[in-house]
This record gives C-alpha cells, structure tokens and sequence, in this order.
C-alpha cells in the first residue's frame, strides 16, 4: 500500500468537517501538530493530523472541554497505558453533563411557571417581566 496522501488544510477541513480557522488554532494551542510545509509553503497533513482532529472534532462534538480533550489525547498517545485514566476523563465529563442536565430542567420548571403566572395582562403586570428585572424594581 502506498502512502497516504498530503492534505491541504481546505482538504482537511472538508474532511473533518472543521473550519480552516479552527485548525489553525488547534496547532497554536498545541493539540494538534504543526505540519510539514510544501516547497511552495503551503501545509501538508497526513493521515496522522486527519486522525488526530477527526478525534479532536467527535471529542469536542461530545462537549470535553480543550483541556480534556488535552488529556485524551495525551492519555491515547501511550498506547501501552491502562484505559483506567481515560475511563476516568470520560466519566467526570459525564458527572459534568449530569449535572447541566439537572440544571436545565430546573431552568424549563421555573420558565413553565412563570409562562404559567401571565394573566395576559399589562406589560406593567406582566409575572415574566417582573421575573427579570432587577429585585428593588419590583416593589
């Protein structure tokens, strides 16, 4: 089998699905390597970099913050490491997405209640209005 072919960064982001922008900042943070260049300076990924921002899209799809996906990536990098430290990153992410999950419920109940308050009323006795201005308005 041959090697694979270089990639242009429009290629690589057609690929991935990840803006030329991002790219670029994701080897300025440093999670993803600086390519080769061509005689003609353009850069050149490979099949590495393909595979390495395709984890990094479906990381970051998955909501892991950069550091954790900092982590990951670091952690996939010892091939001959326990999964033990991932399954750890992942579960902590998951106790994360709980937790905002819980957080959003709570934000529909108390939006429901208040939608449920409006007596179609005044603007001046609107129960939303009153929700959101500041508590010395309220009087």
């Amino acid at each position: 089998m041959g090697a694979y072919p270089s990639l242009s960064i429009g290629a690589l982001s057609k690929a991935t699905g990840t803006t030329v922008v991002t790219i670029r900042w994701y080897e300025r943070v440093g999670v993803l390597p600086t390519p080769a260049r061509t005689p003609g300076n353009y850069r050149a990924y490979g099949k590495a970099h393909l595979d390495r921002l395709s984890f990094i899209r479906r990381a970051r799809d998955l909501g892991f913050s950069l550091d954790e996906v900092r982590d990951l990536l670091r952690l996939s990098d010892d091939k001959d490491q326990s999964c033990e430290a991932v399954d750890q990153v992942a579960r902590q992410h998951l106790a994360e997405v709980t937790r905002k999950i819980a957080d959003l419920k709570a934000l529909r109940r108390e939006l429901q209640d208040l939608i449920g308050q409006c007596r179609h009323g005044t603007f001046a006795d609107c129960r939303i209005v009153q929700a959101l201005s500041p508590r010395q308005s309220r009087r």
